[in-house]
């Protein structure tokens, strides 16, 4: 599957949440997916976690 391909399937998720359940269950959906996405990236090995955390900490990275 394109990333193009995962867009639309993100957007028509999100766009169907919205008008059938309202704003908070879309807002729940969004957060749960981002969530699922960053805890699949960090498995992946993509993404650092404590360079994450210094990141939302506002800490510099050193690289």
């Amino acid at each position: 599957m394109s990333t193009t391909q995962t867009g639309i399937l993100i957007g028509a998720t999100l766009a169907l949440t919205w008008v059938l359940v309202g704003f908070w269950a879309f807002f729940f959906v969004a957060v749960a997916m981002s969530i699922g996405a960053m805890v699949g990236r960090i498995v992946e090995g993509k993404l650092n976690p404590t360079a994450l955390v210094d990141a939302l900490r506002g800490r510099r990275s050193a690289s």
